[in-house]
């Protein structure tokens, strides 16, 4: 199945001279979205996975329902002040911005094995955020699973883990 079908392209979203990539109609599509969680399911045999990290907000969609599919558990990372126990906190850049990500101390445990996933990897700042995170509650950062990769932004050269896209925008 080509996703590209279910991708769709806003410009200026959310400022000027950003052109967004739109997951709503792959969402709406149960074929389409059975068809990225299966895929990224696929790729990891039972065990090798602990638990699965979602960054806010649409790797939640995405998380949450391999996280079923491979029935471990699913940790939010979330924006500040978002989390109700007791956090640790990351600043990051975004390509059009900055801001903040917190996890719950105690949603993961050393030695976890971790896989992320997120909807959009575009300049690996909120990735790079989340892998610094994890390690500091010592876990180990398996792979990343993104549903879309803005590979001309090159964010895979400046990551130290595995990742893997179901598609790419050049």
């Amino acid at each position: 199945m080509n996703i590209d079908h279910y991708i769709k392209d806003v410009a200026n979203f959310p400022k000027k001279g950003i052109i967004f990539k739109d997951i709503s109609p792959l969402l709406a599509n149960p074929k389409a979205f059975a068809y990225v969680v299966d895929n990224i399911a696929s790729k990891y045999s039972s065990g090798s996975i602990d638990k699965i990290v979602g960054l806010d907000a649409r790797g939640f969609i995405f998380g949450a329902a391999v996280a079923y599919k491979m029935g471990v558990p699913f940790v939010m990372v979330r924006k500040p002040g978002k989390l109700p126990d007791q956090c640790i906190s990351v600043d990051y850049q975004l390509e059009y911005g900055q801001n903040t990500f917190e996890i719950h101390e105690n949603s993961i445990q050393k030695n976890d094995k971790i896989l992320i996933v997120d909807d959009l990897l575009a300049t690996g700042g909120s990735v790079k955020a989340v892998t610094q995170l994890i390690r500091e509650l010592e876990a180990t950062v398996i792979a990343l699973e993104c549903v879309i990769e803005l590979s001309f932004l090159n964010a895979r050269n400046n990551l130290d883990i595995q990742v893997n896209t179901q598609t790419a925008y050049d």
